[in-house]
């Protein structure tokens, strides 16, 4: 039996370690070829880095809104007989928006009327009542006293009669008791007198509060009567109307809202991460695309909703033509001077308050950097580490080069 062996070729070995080394030496130079890149000049822009004194403002953006808002209600039970204006339209505090119907509160108005009409003529009754009772009681007064007069003088004729010996003793003790009968009787009936005009202010004073009381209901009915032609109540413009045409409406129930013109203030809505740096009276410039309007803080909630924190300014400058309520404004919000503030110019992909990847450059190189910037301020982005005064940054796309820590520059 013969047995046949295969011959061992020993030229494939060397074909796999040819090209592993020639894979190892693609990769060495392909590395060494990242190692540096070169840009040209020509490509780039540069800023110096700064520094001075500088205000720090935050952006803010929110609309303009009324100063003044009155909420128009339905005064009664009733509906809607007229609409006269329409959202949008400039009002006065006597403009009539709105009318309402409402028969039965006419019907209520006439019997409160009639009832108050009816109750001032028994007061005027009972008074001219009263006024002959204290004739009637000042009558009987004056009687008395014409007898105790009597009596006086009975009396003085029986001391005359008895010290001449003429009268008996007991006409003069009958006179004496006379006098003092008739003196208490006018006591007595004085008393009466007294008692009864101060019952009389009572009953009168009883009687002007029932009518008082029905003066106020018809003057409440009256008022709610007038008021179902509602009117604006200040000046500026209808910002929103709720009903419709001969809808019915419940007592106190909205209608319409009316808001000023002339009289503005700014809602804006302030990044919740610096809302807690800003004071009250911090100032605010507003820009409504047609000038600017300076203002200041006078409220910040402390709610925070969607990331912001709501705010309102008065407007303390004239207001540019285009301003009315509703208009969205943006703003630029003080929060802190920094005497020594490191700065550039703001510029396409550098992202306030974050860390990034930029480079500087040095003669004919750019080294790469990690950069912390902090806040935007009228187009001045704060430098917070990374970067010195002087250094120049170079301002370009480096998503490429982001693998790099240097480029050679090219001229």
């Amino acid at each position: 039996m013969k047995i046949e062996l295969k011959e061992k070729k020993p030229w494939k070995r060397w074909v796999s370690i040819s090209i592993f080394l020639i894979l190892i030496v693609y990769a060495a130079y392909a590395v060494s070829s990242k190692s540096v890149k070169t840009v040209d000049t020509t490509t780039l822009n540069f800023q110096v880095v700064q520094s001075g004194p500088l205000d720090v403002y935050t952006k803010a953006y929110g609309e303009l809104a009324s100063a003044k808002e009155r909420i128009l209600t339905a005064p009664a039970l009733g509906k809607v007989a007229d609409i006269l204006v329409r959202p949008g339209t400039k009002v006065s505090p006597d403009s009539v928006i709105l009318r309402l119907s409402n028969p039965k509160l006419a019907q209520e108005v006439n019997e409160a009327s009639g009832k108050l009409a009816e109750l001032k003529a028994q007061r005027e009754a009972f008074k001219y009542e009263q006024q002959s009772e204290l004739l009637r009681y000042q009558g009987n007064i004056a009687n008395i006293e014409a007898s105790v007069e009597k009596a006086k003088l009975e009396l003085s004729l029986n001391e005359e009669l008895s010290r001449r010996g003429v009268a008996s003793e007991i006409e003069l003790k009958r006179a004496k008791l006379f006098l003092k009968q008739e003196s208490k009787k006018l006591e007595f009936e004085k008393q009466k007198y007294q008692q009864f005009r101060g019952m009389q202010r009572y009953q009168l004073t009883q009687r002007d509060i029932i009518v008082d009381q029905q003066a106020s209901q018809v003057a409440l009915l009256q008022k709610q009567l007038d008021d179902m032609q509602v009117t604006a109540g200040i000046s500026g413009s209808l910002q929103s109307l709720d009903i419709e045409l001969g809808q019915s409406v419940q007592l106190g129930q909205s209608l319409a809202k009316v808001g000023s013109d002339e009289e503005l203030i700014a809602r804006l809505r302030l990044p919740q991460h610096q809302a807690d740096q800003i004071d009250i009276n911090a100032p605010v410039i507003i820009n409504t695309q047609k000038g600017l309007i300076n203002a200041r803080i006078t409220r910040v909630e402390s709610i925070v909703t969607n990331g912001t924190v709501q705010a309102e300014a008065i407007l303390d400058s004239e207001l540019t033509s285009n301003a009315r309520p509703a208009l969205q404004v943006s703003s630029q919000v003080f929060i802190k001077h920094e005497e020594n503030a490191v700065y550039i110019t703001q510029a396409s992909g550098l992202r306030p308050r974050s860390k990034q990847a930029a480079f500087v450059r040095y003669d004919d190189l750019l080294v790469q950097r990690e950069v912390l910037f902090g806040e935007l301020s009228d187009d001045k982005l704060i430098i917070r580490e990374g970067l010195s005064v002087g250094d120049e940054l170079a301002i370009f796309d480096a998503t490429e080069y982001e693998q790099y820590q240097q480029l050679n520059l090219k001229n």
